[in-house]
């Protein structure tokens, strides 16, 4: 019992006010509020009663905007930008005093309030307003739609991708007031680049350079992107960096909070969890920070006055989102900077044929060092080719080639050592056996595959059959398969060398760092840890199995892999050394030894230019069951100046890739056919101008097949056939 029912002193005179306390609680209970039911006879508000709102349905034939009604209890919260919850799909025979009622509830946006509407029959009314924070500005909205349009993709998929699930406790808390600019910082290590310098002086004065910067080996990356960040935020403008991991964006957070402070910038990965991120994504949104550093989904981020976008490693598999409809963090951030006007910073230790062809076109300035500063950073670069293992009784015995087992017990007297190895998986690459040309078909220039009864080759682009294939370069006929690298690497290194601790970082567990002292570290590619101080030496085994892939990019997929490992090596100053175990006449190898992955790329380029291939011309891939497929193809009114190639067979592998695993350490392809489920796929090939065309022909044949209900439109894994736009494995 309490003390004011006791009947002690006082309890009689604070009675009645614990009484009306409770009725002016039931009082207020008793105002009516906006529930998730159907708003039969609501008043409507008295200006603006309609509200465009775009619900969260991501089927294309409804990627459109909804007018409902404004009911007059919810004008106020009722505003463009918020989150609603509105009722969908009761059909136009539930209407009651002239509103329609019924249907599901559904999550959507709220676009514009309107005056008047186009619709002719009634209008449902809004249930919901779940939140009145704006989260989907103008331009966040037309951003999303260019995506979805040069993706074929539908405009609700997109915002699922930009704007982050909802959490109450983080949107509560209040935004504090953002910190004064900082100074512009000091050139640092941006002096060893032609002109480092001047980038960050433009970035500083507010002006927009668009750059591909081929950073030099080393660690100094992360704190070369952290001034660009600290110059853009000197200006008064916000900047935003996207990396391909959480790893490597850790190491740009750290790089900012030292050149910073604390507040200065939002961290956004997946690995901060709900409520964090959402925090992160508010204090952005509200322009409480106007710096940015996240991996792929962080391309969204409605940065304040953006004046930077960076985007680093943009051949890492990791930068293309696994969620429909596919986008690609560097044709996201172009396309921001294009509409915005803002600079744009492409880097890598590599060079891609995509960044290539931007400086070509004249869209970005190279950014560059001379060949000095390159010499001074980078390790020297051994090979290790075939004849020379037909040699080594060392290397037919433990795969260890000597040259290798010599630098790699050299190396662990000074520090660690890293051993990369290509995963498991690999469909092997047939290629002359005399010169190691890729063999290609003769009709459309794509990759020839064995078929298992041994007999005739296939292509893998157009499934022409090829019984006479000889060698354009050399005249040869003999082809060779390479094998796939070594499952007992580790425990072969181990027994090689008894006393040295072996680390090794793959899928099950991915090391970040590692320390200074000797020991062997194992590591597929991509998940390569840092030492240290630096590796002494790095043995990048099996290179054939990276090389051998069947897939347009694996010369420079792998030369990027092979550049990203030996940039975590000592400059050969300090003794550090790799070893690539693969022939040295290949291009990918000479431009590892040179240390020239820009001008690999430029040559690649010039190739794909010349036979027609991406990203000189636009692809798509279709895929599906076999009657489904025809179905669609049949439907689709392609551009005049399409090509169709296939269809041929997918076994297992990336609906939008070729029929095998896919990179070195990437993941499993996105719209893989179902087990056991017998697949096709098509590409599709436009000349350049024309990749807008393909998309929206492609969309309409997708929404119009939806439309109709078409078996087994919308499965429990999503469309029978499945459209990607610019795919990244096209074999």
């Amino acid at each position: 019992m309490s003390r004011e029912n006791a009947g002690g002193e006082g309890g009689g005179a604070e009675q009645p006010e614990q009484l009306a306390l409770i009725r002016e609680s039931v009082r207020r209970a008793k105002v009516p509020r906006a529930k998730p039911r159907t708003w039969r006879g609501a008043a409507l508000a008295k200006e603006l009663p309609v509200a465009r709102v775009l619900v969260d349905k991501g089927v294309l034939h409804l990627d459109r905007y909804f007018d409902y009604a404004v009911p007059e209890e919810l004008d106020a919260e009722a505003q463009p930008g918020v989150r609603v919850r509105v009722r969908f799909g009761a059909g136009s025979r539930n209407v009651r005093e002239g509103r329609r009622e019924g249907g599901g509830l559904i999550d959507g946006f709220i676009v514009e309030r309107c005056a008047e509407t186009d619709y002719n029959g009634p209008l449902a009314a809004l249930a919901q307003v779940v939140s009145p924070e704006p989260v989907l500005d103008s331009g966040l909205l037309e951003l999303a739609r260019a995506v979805a349009d040069r993706y074929a993709g539908s405009l609700a998929d997109v915002l699922q991708l930009a704007v982050p699930p909802r959490h109450a406790r983080a949107e509560a808390k209040a935004a504090p007031e953002p910190p004064a600019p900082p100074a512009a910082p000091e050139p640092g290590s941006w002096g060893r680049y032609g002109h480092g310098v001047d980038f960050l002086r433009s970035l500083a004065s507010g002006g927009a350079p668009r750059a591909v910067w081929t950073a030099l080996p080393g660690p100094q990356w992360a704190e070369e992107i952290a001034r660009a960040v600290q110059a853009t935020l000197a200006s008064g403008r916000g900047a935003l960096v996207v990396v391909p991991t959480g790893r490597p964006a850790a190491r740009v957070d750290a790089a900012l909070s030292g050149l910073l402070g604390p507040g200065q910038h939002a961290l956004l990965t997946a690995d901060a969890g709900q409520e964090r991120r959402y925090q992160e994504w508010l204090a952005v949104r509200r322009g409480t920070v106007r710096a940015v550093v996240g991996t792929r989904a962080a391309m969204f981020a409605p940065v304040r006055d953006l004046g930077l976008v960076v985007v680093w490693d943009d051949g890492d598999s990791n930068n293309s989102d696994d969620r429909a409809p596919f986008p690609h963090v560097r044709e996201v951030l172009e396309l921001r900077a294009t509409r915005d006007k803002c600079a744009f910073l492409l880097g890598s230790w590599s060079c891609t044929v995509e960044a290539a062809q931007l400086v070509e076109s004249g869209w970005a300035a190279p950014l560059v060092a001379d060949r000095e500063q390159v010499r001074g950073a980078a390790p020297l670069v051994r090979t290790v080719g075939d004849l020379d293992l037909a040699r080594d009784e060392a290397a037919r015995a433990a795969r260890l080639p000597t040259l290798a087992w010599q630098v790699a017990r050299e190396g662990l007297k000074h520090g660690p050592v890293l051993v990369q190895v290509p995963r498991r998986g690999y469909v092997p690459r047939l290629a002359c056996e005399r010169c190691r040309e890729p063999a290609r078909c003769r009709r459309c220039a794509g990759p020839l595959e064995a078929q298992e009864s041994g007999s005739a080759l296939r292509c893998g682009w157009c499934g022409v059959e090829e019984a006479s294939w000889h060698c354009e370069s050399c005249g040869g006929f003999r082809l060779r398969a390479q094998v796939v690298g070594a499952r007992r690497t580790a425990e072969e290194l181990g027994r090689a060398f008894p006393a040295v601790p072996v680390r090794t970082s793959g899928r099950e567990q991915v090391l970040d760092t590692v320390p200074g002292a000797p020991a062997l570290v194992v590591s597929t590619p991509g998940a390569e840890p840092v030492a240290e101080g630096g590796y002494a030496a790095a043995l990048l085994l099996d290179g054939w199995a990276m090389l051998g892939r069947p897939d347009l990019r694996a010369g420079e997929d792998a030369l990027r892999r092979w550049v990203g490992a030996a940039s975590l090596v000592r400059p050969q100053g300090a003794g550090g050394t790799v070893v690539v175990v693969a022939e040295p006449t290949l291009r990918p190898v000479q431009a590892l030894v040179r240390w020239d992955p820009v001008g690999h790329a430029v040559r690649e380029l010039a190739e794909r230019a010349e036979l027609g291939f991406p990203p000189v011309s636009r692809m798509a891939s279709v895929s599906g069951p076999p009657e489904a497929l025809a179905e669609f193809l049949a439907g689709a009114e392609l551009p005049a100046d399409a090509a169709v190639l296939g269809p041929v067979p997918v076994r297992g592998g990336a609906a939008g890739g070729p029929a095998g695993a896919g990179p070195a350490g990437s993941r499993r392809g996105a719209g893989a056919p179902p087990v056991s489920e017998p697949w096709e796929r098509v590409l599709i090939r436009v000349p350049p101008g024309s990749g807008a065309a393909l998309a929206a022909s492609l969309k309409t044949a997708q929404a119009a097949r939806m439309a109709r209900g078409a078996k087994g439109a919308r499965e429990a894994g999503g469309e029978p056939v499945r459209v990607r736009v610019d795919p990244l494995d096209i074999g």
